[in-house]
């Protein structure tokens, strides 16, 4: 089964265990009935909000089904990205590590990828906004995991890891430079390390220093005179850095957690080990997470994501002035993007790219949707949110329990009508997933978590 049609099946899965209505047209897809009924087929028996056994030995069949899925040890193996042929070369791990460390890839001298991604903050920088050589409108998302994602940034506007890479490469709020200025900086720093990977660098004989299509008007006219064969060249070596430092990226992982080796003694049937693994409060918010709360609705998977998009009712940011629609703006532009899956600069042949090619691109429940990040360190990673609107995770549980308007388009939210005890558990839950983050001193070949 393609990973396009897995995900499918377990969309479908939570859609048929909250009650909604699954409409397949059949005519136009007789495969899509079939995955409906299989989809029904795991959802039955799901857990609800009346189920609460007392400890750890009286979770049911299918809330024991729920909590395997939530542990790392379902994670399956990792899929190959067919947009990237060097995704999994340790070579260009090591390549991608060099450069994602490397202050001279950008316009001031100053920005690293690890400016904002910093190592010792779960690969992110704990800010409400991200600084680079201006400040962003978002906040820096952790990288840990993300190998396993298919939409990257909170709107999702890239297909793969090596495209998002790329963004903030020449977004002047970031790092501020051009892909004429890093080919040069490959020809001078990394040649030998880059054409062992990619092969022979093109000639950057008589091209400026610094240009590129980028907001700033003098690198957008340097750019325009370039050839347009020439640009294609540099532009590949720019796609190129995007794809050595997704190979480094794809190494950086979440590792196993208090809640996994609860899970592991559940699942054993070792109650003993696991009503010693985890508080009673940490237990009942558990149960409250897959239960009243509604939190494994989005919060699914063994990443605590279903990789898709919601409006949540998030307020507005007092430190953005712009309008934010999320992922309305965001899966256009993955579709038209220059470096998508379905480019020239892409590894990928057209069936490689099921989720960029059945993207949904227009519907009013885009408006203002953001990704569903993973909860897996979330307690380690304040401020909460897309702007880094709420402070503290006790914020965020209010929030979901209020289930405010939205400022527009219409929040997906419902009142959960938790108590002040049951919001504690919730919150004393999540400090269950945290576990530091596994990233390589070197380069090497992935390994499960």
């Amino acid at each position: 089964m393609s990973l396009f049609f897995q995900r499918l099946m377990e969309r479908l899965a939570e859609f048929w265990r909250e009650g909604r209505a699954v409409i397949v047209s059949v005519a136009a897809s007789p495969l899509a009935l079939k995955f409906v009924l299989a989809a029904a087929a795991l959802s039955a028996g799901a857990p609800t909000a009346r189920q609460q056994p007392a400890d750890s030995s009286s979770w049911t069949t299918a809330e024991r089904a729920t909590l395997r899925s939530l542990s790392l040890s379902s994670l399956g193996p990792l899929a190959p990205d067919p947009s990237n042929r060097v995704a999994d070369d340790p070579r260009a791990a090591a390549l991608g590590r060099a450069l994602f460390f490397d202050t001279r890839l950008s316009g001031n001298g100053k920005v690293a990828c690890a400016t904002c991604h910093d190592p010792a903050q779960q690969f992110q920088d704990g800010t409400p906004l991200g600084h680079g050589v201006g400040t962003t409108g978002r906040r820096t998302m952790p990288i840990a995991g993300t190998a396993y994602n298919a939409w990257f940034f909170w709107d999702g506007r890239a297909d793969s890891q090596w495209e998002q890479a790329l963004g903030p490469l020449e977004s002047a709020a970031e790092h501020g430079g051009t892909r004429v200025q890093y080919a040069h900086e490959i020809r001078r720093s990394y040649r030998h390390e880059y054409e062992q990977v990619f092969g022979p660098l093109p000639s950057l004989d008589g091209l400026p220093e610094r240009a590129g299509p980028v907001a700033d008007p003098a690198m957008r006219a340097a750019w325009a005179r370039i050839p347009a064969a020439r640009q294609t060249d540099i532009s590949r070596v720019y796609a190129n850095i995007g794809k050595a430092i997704a190979a480094y990226e794809r190494r950086i992982n979440v590792t196993p957690t208090r809640f996994d080796r609860y899970v592991a003694a559940v699942l054993t049937q070792r109650q003993p080990a696991a009503n010693a693994m985890l508080s009673a409060d940490e237990i009942a918010g558990l149960r409250i997470f897959i239960g009243k709360g509604h939190c494994v609705n989005c919060h699914n998977g063994a990443m605590f994501t279903d990789d898709h998009f919601h409006n949540t009712g998030v307020p507005t940011s007092s430190l953005v002035t712009n309008v934010d629609s999320g992922r309305a703006v965001g899966v256009r532009q993955a579709v038209a993007s220059e470096f998508s899956c379905t480019s020239r600069y892409s590894d990928a042949t057209a069936d490689g790219c099921e989720e960029l090619l059945f993207a949904v691109t227009d519907g009013k429940e885009l408006v203002r949707a953001f990704k569903t990040p993973s909860l897996r360190g979330v307690t380690e990673r304040a401020p909460y949110m897309h702007a880094g609107q709420f402070t503290t995770l006790a914020d965020v549980i209010a929030h979901y329990d209020r289930a405010p308007a939205a400022p527009f388009g219409h929040s997906e939210l419902k009142p959960l009508h938790l108590s002040a005890t049951e919001r504690r558990q919730l919150e004393a839950f999540l400090g269950t997933l945290s576990a530091p983050v596994a990233a390589p001193a070197r380069a090497e070949p992935h390994r499960q978590p």
